[in-house]
């Protein structure tokens, strides 16, 4: 027997999924705004604009996986994904702040490749 999704209940599921999509991209344009930064006068002012959107995308993915969770009793997978993310972006954070690009650099690629990972998933 065939169960009824109702749009109810894919909600906090779309929600989700754009939770992360907007993650990945203000990921990628820390990438891009990352090279900025090696040309261009005003990299560093967007670099830092975009560092604030990213950690802000990081928060409302740990919102969306908790409110994707409480209202069906999904697993819980998705909150300790969207916290681990919260914490990579919060090392993140601190160590573009200490200038220490040695690790800055890489932990910037694998975030993105666990988000658009985590996107391709949903």
């Amino acid at each position: 027997m065939a169960t009824q999704v109702t749009a109810d209940e894919r909600r906090p599921s779309s929600f989700l999924r754009i939770a992360i999509a907007l993650q990945t991209l203000t990921i990628f344009f820390q990438a891009v705004s990352a090279g900025l930064l090696l040309t261009a006068h005003y990299g560093e002012t967007l670099h830092s604009v975009g560092a604030r959107m990213m950690y802000g995308a990081a928060m409302l993915y740990v919102l969306a996986a908790v409110l994707a969770w409480k209202p069906g009793g999904g697993p819980t997978r998705p909150i300790w994904h969207a916290s681990g993310f919260l914490v990579l972006a919060s090392v993140q954070v601190v160590l573009g702040i200490a200038h220490v690009p040695s690790v800055h650099l890489p932990l910037g690629v694998l975030m993105f490749g666990l988000s658009l990972l985590a996107l391709v998933r949903r």
